[in-house]
């Protein structure tokens, strides 16, 4: 496998981006009925190019083509003055799994996270998800938290 390279998002890459987040969702469950609505999708894409917005996203390129993606939020903390940087998603080909790829995507964000003044890198994964956890036992530590969520109606 040729070097990869992780970079920041670009216009050009919607595409390539599109198939690699349709997987990501996919495996997921969310398609057919549980599919994410497209104006989700479209306005996730924009945030990434709104430089008001506190969301980014980068890609890996490996062998000519965009092989990963990851998308990281910074935002503030109750428990530390620093901002925080939470990765929210994180996708490989299934190619391409256990070549780097995903190793590669976390270290761009760690340093992305670490540029913008960070102190932690977070994020969250199902359990079901063996094979990512492995990669994610070697780069971090568990924190020993589960999440909860609720939610909520919808605006009427």
């Amino acid at each position: 496998m040729s070097a990869i390279v992780v970079r920041q998002v670009a216009a050009a890459d919607y595409d390539d981006w599109r198939v690699l987040w349709d997987g990501y969702n996919a495996f997921y469950g969310r398609t057919g009925a549980s599919a994410l609505p497209e104006d989700i999708v479209q306005t996730t894409w924009a945030r990434f190019f709104d430089q008001s917005e506190p969301v980014h996203a980068i890609v890996a390129i490996a062998e000519n083509r965009i092989v990963g993606l990851a998308h990281y939020l910074f935002h503030r903390s109750t428990i530390l003055l620093e901002p925080t940087c939470y990765m929210q998603d994180l996708f490989t080909a299934d190619a391409l799994r256990g070549r780097g790829v995903g190793r590669a995507l976390i270290a761009h964000v760690r340093d992305a996270a670490a540029k913008a003044g960070c102190t932690r890198v977070y994020w969250h994964t199902h359990e079901s998800n063996t094979t990512a956890m492995r990669l994610y036992d070697s780069v971090a530590d568990k924190s020993g938290f589960i999440v909860y969520r609720c939610l909520l109606p919808e605006k009427a």
